[in-house]
């Protein structure tokens, strides 16, 4: 079984002729430790669908289930519950506080969730290490770099052990050096570390690290593409280019 399954997924904004639909029945699964990438156009539902995926919005029809439970039953504390436990989130701009170091953003969702501080704190050094940040782990985010903050959002997206890594446009606000290095690390939590990652990027560089692109275009998913290792990004940009058209 998917670790995660949409289905005849749509998602309609407004009423009558007003009304805008951003996505029109996708469906889509994605296996435990398998890393896709979501391509399309501005405007063609991919940041609505990274949404629905994880419970951040409840679609207007259609079902997603993790691990066969569906979240569009679940109330919304069950639903807050399920994100916070069970999906891990990387956005692109890190979203960290400022007034929290390294090591206290990334416990920050063991905290929510009721761990005790020292054991908490304890999580988020351990991830921070696993990403390379052993040595930053009492730095602020304004003394850190646009990669480094990236890394703590890594870190903060994994210390719940989630099965699931949603990550919107990780690399969009970074130099091409740190892009790479971000796209590495989350070819690397779906590889070593089992967790299925789904990233949204206009990049077609970064999503020739995935194992899978997912085209849209207007709400639907219009082409799938498997990838080998070291695919190579002038052909998936190529093919990106000949969809939008």
């Amino acid at each position: 079984m998917s670790l995660i399954t949409a289905e005849n997924l749509t998602k309609t904004y407004g009423n009558g002729e007003a009304a805008v639909t951003a996505l029109a029945g996708v469906s889509l699964s994605v296996e435990a430790g398998e890393f896709v990438a979501i391509m399309g156009p501005s405007g063609c539902g991919k940041s609505t669908l990274m949404h629905l995926l994880g419970g951040l919005d409840r679609p207007t029809s259609g079902i997603v289930r993790i691990d066969g439970q569906d979240l569009t039953t679940l109330t919304d504390k069950a639903l807050t519950e399920l994100r916070r436990r069970r999906i891990g989130f990387i956005f692109q701009f890190y979203n960290l506080i400022p007034v929290l170091d390294a090591a206290e953003n990334a416990a920050l969702p063991l905290l929510l969730d009721g761990t005790a501080k020292a054991a908490a704190a304890g999580r988020g050094v351990e991830w921070l290490t696993r990403v390379g940040l052993s040595s930053r782990t009492r730095h602020r985010p304004s003394q850190l770099s646009g990669g480094q903050q990236q890394r703590v959002a890594v870190a903060r997206a994994l210390v719940a052990d989630p099965a699931l890594v949603l990550a919107d446009e990780p690399t969009g606000n970074l130099d091409t050096r740190s892009s790479d290095e971000i796209a590495a690390l989350l070819k690397r939590i779906s590889g070593e570390w089992g967790r299925a990652v789904i990233m949204v990027t206009h990049d077609p560089r970064i999503a020739a690290y995935a194992d899978r692109i997912v085209f849209l275009k207007d709400g639907t998913i219009v082409d799938e593409t498997r990838l080998s290792d070291g695919a190579d990004a002038r052909t998936v940009k190529d093919r990106a280019d000949a969809l939008s058209r």
